[in-house]
């Protein structure tokens, strides 16, 4: 398996399907940095030289590109900073509902997890 920055991609696939296993790096992106690196996007990642991974290396820093644990802190430190204000957006997160304006009274099942029949005593 080749690694690029500590992190193993599966060596049997594309190297343009391998590099999205990397936190933080989609289609768009993959096929952004083989581009610059002057990779062609159908080669297989285990077919890849020492030199070409460092090439895509050196693209992902240069390019500024944030990937896995440096990502992962940035967008937990947005999610705390939004619950730190009592903002609308950050009371949802904390409460685990919707946060985009989707309704809740029949759907969201996803959010809210499984149904809890609330009944009435008599």
């Amino acid at each position: 398996m080749a690694r690029i920055f500590g992190i193993e991609i599966p060596s049997e696939k594309r190297i343009e399907a391998s590099l999205r296993y990397i936190y933080g790096i989609g289609a768009t992106t993959a096929s952004r940095i083989l581009d610059h690196a002057g990779i062609d996007p159908n080669i297989r990642a285990g077919q890849l030289t020492e030199d070409q991974l460092v090439r895509i290396g050196s693209v992902i820093q240069s390019e500024g590109i944030i990937i896995e644990g440096d990502l992962r802190r940035e967008k937990q430190a947005q999610l705390k900073r939004l619950t730190s204000i009592n903002c609308y957006r950050g009371l949802r997160h904390k409460r685990g509902l919707p946060v985009r304006g989707q309704r809740t009274r029949t759907n969201s099942r996803t959010r809210k997890g499984k149904r809890r029949t609330v009944g009435v005593k008599k």
